[in-house]
């Protein structure tokens, strides 16, 4: 920020590209190992200050990619009116350089054609998306979660058509089953809009994305491979080692749930725990570096409620290997 109050990015952001950058799967794209997500912390019940001053932080230090979702909040929708924001105040003229991403998949607005993947729901959402966020396209558009209710085809097509409107450049897909993914991948390539992404829980609690093949699955196929709830919520962080705080995500029971902390699984991150040690890293930076260690994964997409919980994030990307 310079002196009249007009952001002005670092000129050195880019200098370790060669370590923090990640091609995704066999295309064109570069993705910042870290991804910046705004889950949670952007919304307008928070600070806008804050959001501002850790998305200043991101992009400083090379982080270009910016991850919503339709429903993103709290409430839904204002996570994306913070993006809109951040566009306006400081970042439209460095739009080029942002990779930005949104969703559609879950409930959103009241009645039958405000949740899922039915064309009406998708096509609705990217418009209410792109005005929210002041944007004339998405980098990404994905849908957001599997429908077995819709046809594939009806949602994928509505994928394709999205992108051939010029609203998406690329299409992502998050926690599809393999057999969907399958399908998917092949309907996408025959239509000229190849499958850019795949988005699911990957972390060293959750690891069904290696288990059940889809990991694997995008890596065999050139598709990209981004974790969300990398640090599982926070566990994987020294937060939950001796009990459950009273000021953390776990207290306010929201996403986390208190009976989730076993005794097995408070042994179990102590054990991590000592083991980060041993590497001479945070659990949190082994944590994110595990993930990114795993074949195929371009990315981690880590959320922040401030700037120094995001710089310590980000040393993952410098960390030792497995």
């Amino acid at each position: 920020m310079d002196i009249k109050g007009i952001y002005t990015p670092s000129p050195e952001r880019y200098d370790d590209s060669e370590t923090l950058y990640r091609r995704c799967g066999h295309s064109g794209v570069m993705l910042p190992k870290v991804s910046l997500g705004f889950w949670h912390n952007f919304g307008a019940v928070d600070s806008y200050e804050r959001s501002r001053a850790i998305t200043h932080y991101a992009f400083d230090h090379g982080i270009t990619h910016f991850d919503l979702a339709n429903n993103y909040g709290p409430p839904y929708g204002t996570a994306e009116e913070t993006m809109g924001r951040l566009m306006d105040d400081d970042l439209r003229p460095y739009r080029d350089e942002l990779f930005i991403s949104s969703k559609a998949g879950y409930d959103m607005w009241p009645g039958p054609y405000g949740n899922w993947g039915s064309r009406k729901y998708l096509m609705a959402s990217i418009d209410q998306s792109l005005r929210r966020m002041r944007l004339d396209y998405v980098d990404l558009f994905y849908s957001h979660r599997y429908d077995p209710n819709t046809p594939l085809e009806e949602t994928l097509q509505a994928l394709v058509d999205i992108v051939r409107q010029g609203k998406a450049l690329y299409i992502g897909i998050s926690r599809w089953p393999l057999e969907a993914l399958t399908v998917a991948e092949q309907y996408l390539r025959e239509h000229d809009t190849p499958l850019l992404i795949y988005q699911d829980k990957l972390n060293l609690i959750n690891r069904q994305p290696l288990e059940e093949g889809r990991l694997q699955f995008c890596h065999d196929h050139g598709i990209g491979f981004i974790s969300f709830s990398p640090l599982a919520q926070g566990l994987l962080t020294d937060r939950y080692l001796n009990g459950v705080p009273d000021d953390s995500r776990m207290a306010k029971g929201r996403f986390l749930k208190r009976e989730t902390l076993t005794p097995e699984l408070t042994a179990h991150l102590q054990e991590l725990n000592a083991q980060a040690h041993e590497r001479n890293e945070t659990l949190a930076e082994m944590a994110l570096a595990w993930i990114l260690h795993q074949q195929g994964v371009t990315s981690v997409l880590v959320g922040a409620s401030s700037v120094a919980q995001l710089e310590q994030n980000m040393k993952c990307v410098h960390a030792q290997p497995f």
